[in-house]
């Protein structure tokens, strides 16, 4: 299917990363088998340089934008959906960092530099427990004092995706004297702070998205890095949408699983393969009429921010209706693939089976369906008023 590159060094740069993912493909089933990051993938992406593409160029990185990313996520995760989630997760905390600038300057700069260096990942650590998804609303328990060395932490952050391979952790914490919210930034391997292996998930193993504990840790003054009287609100971050993008690679890579089998299965009772027979097409068309709408659908919503042609109060929700119609995209996709497979599909040595537990995760990630529908209801009524 079309790559929707648009420039040559967008083709050079797609070839490159998808030879990439494609030679750790079987990485990434082992990976999954055994409940592991791929380990190998993410040494090569850090080598290639990927890590750095949001940094700006001034500074030595890429200056991906958001169009570039979502080309460049969705051919990652068509051969391995976890490290394209994982470094997804990395891709977009950098991208607002530089862009946002939430932070003081030198450190933005510090942590950049880091990157470009030795391809340093970083990741924010906001989901626990008791408050569920941090775009809910709620209040982290975690929670830091202040000491003579700088500040104590304490708590348990859940999700923490790709945190044995993270040299970065944005904390989320509430001042224990004041209730303030803040974010701390803790480099890997600090004192008190460790991984605890909890992701025993049925998809997205390979995210490695155990829980991050901190016992005690003890930061500098500097690692607090931003101070907000409550939860931080502002427009959705539009780097998110490589989380589509992802869940539609997953999508292109079970449509080619489908057209391998298909090209090459051929029963005793057919005198060719069954890619001409008549329902075998018809899966066929509905995959490829159903990845065409979400594709152009994603990448029109990220041209639009780059491009600058997008209403502030409308892009969120688009950004929101990108996300859904996508993750549903996906998941019909591999529902009709499998439907091709049939029973051999689901042979746990297929890769469509893992591209079927991994679909499903879109579901529960931000921003869920009941956001977006309510994103869209809330903009169908203020028009509905002003016709009154």
């Amino acid at each position: 299917m079309d790559t929707f590159a648009r420039t040559d060094e967008q083709r050079d740069r797609l070839a490159r990363l998808g030879e990439l993912a494609d030679r750790f493909m079987a990485d990434a089933h082992a990976a999954d088998e055994e409940n592991r990051i791929s380990e190998r993938f993410v040494a090569a992406l850090r080598e290639f340089g990927y890590p750095a593409y949001p940094v700006p160029r001034e500074w030595g990185g890429q200056g991906m934008t958001v169009y570039e990313m979502v080309l460049y996520q969705e051919r990652i995760a068509q051969g391995d959906p976890a490290t394209a989630l994982g470094m997804g997760w990395h891709v977009s905390v950098l991208s607002e960092l530089v862009q946002r600038k939430p932070w003081p300057d030198e450190t933005i700069a510090r942590i950049c530099e880091d990157i470009v260096k030795r391809g340093a990942l970083i990741n924010k650590m906001a989901s626990e427990a008791a408050t569920g998804s941090p775009s809910r609303g709620g209040k982290p328990q975690t929670y830091a004092v202040q000491v003579p060395e700088g500040y104590r932490i304490h708590g348990r952050k859940t999700f923490a995706t790709f945190s044995p391979v993270l040299d970065y952790f944005i904390v989320t914490a509430v001042m224990q004297d004041t209730g303030e919210m803040t974010e701390f930034l803790i480099p890997n391997g600090t004192e008190g702070l460790r991984i605890e292996p909890t992701w025993n998930m049925v998809g997205m193993r390979g995210t490695a998205s155990h829980d991050l504990v901190l016992d005690g840790v003890v930061v500098p003054e500097e690692a607090r890095v931003q101070r907000t009287s409550r939860q931080p609100t502002h427009a959705p971050n539009p780097f998110l949408l490589h989380v589509p993008a992802c869940y539609l690679g997953i999508a292109l890579a079970a449509r080619r699983e489908a057209l391998k089998f298909a090209a090459s299965y051929q029963p005793n009772s057919l005198d060719k393969p069954i890619l001409y027979a008549p329902n075998v097409g018809q899966h066929l068309g509905s995959i490829d009429l159903e990845l065409t709408a979400a594709r152009h659908f994603l990448y029109a919503v990220a041209a639009k921010y780059d491009d600058g042609a997008y209403d502030p109060e409308l892009y969120p929700a688009e950004m929101a209706a990108a996300k859904s119609f996508a993750v549903q995209t996906a998941i019909s996709v591999v529902d009709k693939a499998l439907r091709i497979t049939g029973a051999h599909g689901l042979s746990l040595g297929h890769p469509l089976q893992r591209l079927y537990r991994d679909v499903r995760f879109g579901l529960s990630n931000p921003p869920m369906d009941d956001v977006t529908m309510r994103l869209l209801a809330q903009h169908a009524i203020r028009e509905g008023e002003a016709m009154m």
